[in-house]
């Protein structure tokens, strides 16, 4: 698509150190959103910094990001018809979303598997209980090493659905369990973090455009 090259060109051309990422970038993408046309859903984990931007990532995807996305007629029509003027209400400021799930975000969970299991499984644990053949795992360590991640990669590719991982320069112990690695060239942990950002928000920006951009709603 026209807006892929349009955004990996913006993305390369203010960070020149990620030129060589642009076919990983724009299959990122691509997986994403055959993902989504399918039915299914995206998963993200990553610890510290990484487990923030599995956050960021998520909130992203799961209303508008840089448009809004209005609901489709008929969706608007069946709340009206539910709940009369609060359906109305609903339906003029629910956005669509595209289905994703952050792992780190639920601590009674989390603690409950760490508690009962081992804290190497917080995530290929969630992973084993919501994943599905049509659902993309994101797993996001700058060393690539993150034993927990690296888990979660494992059980995901063992359910047939897809890994993309975001790294450092070198993918670590992470990159013989993905499909896409984004492995940017950085190797201190700031750095890494640093290039991320703007690589997830490109991704963001192709994936919201396809669904969004062309159809109007």
């Amino acid at each position: 698509m026209v807006e892929e090259n349009i955004h990996i060109a913006d993305l390369t051309g203010r960070y020149p150190v990620l030129a060589p990422l642009g076919n990983q970038i724009k299959n990122a993408s691509d997986c994403l959103i055959s993902c989504f046309k399918r039915g299914g859903k995206v998963l993200v984990c990553g610890n510290g910094g990484s487990c923030s931007d599995s956050e960021h990532l998520v909130a992203e995807m799961m209303k508008g990001f840089t448009m809004k996305r209005n609901l489709g007629v008929e969706m608007k029509n069946r709340l009206v018809e539910i709940a009369g003027k609060r359906g109305e209400y609903l339906a003029e400021n629910l956005q669509q979303g595209l289905p994703a799930i952050s792992l780190t975000s639920n601590t009674s969970l989390i603690t409950a598997i760490s508690n009962d299991i081992d804290t190497d499984v917080i995530y290929a644990q969630q992973v084993n209980g919501y994943g599905n053949p049509d659902d993309v795992l994101i797993g996001i360590s700058t060393s690539g090493n993150a034993r927990n991640v690296i888990d979660a990669a494992i059980v995901a590719k063992s359910k047939g659905m897809k890994v993309i991982g975001f790294t450092g320069k070198t993918g670590g112990l992470l990159n013989p369990f993905c499909d896409i690695l984004i492995n940017v060239g950085e190797q201190r942990t700031h750095l890494i973090q640093e290039l991320h950002l703007p690589v997830y928000h490109t991704i963001c920006l192709i994936v919201e455009e396809s669904f969004f951009k062309t159809t109007g709603i």
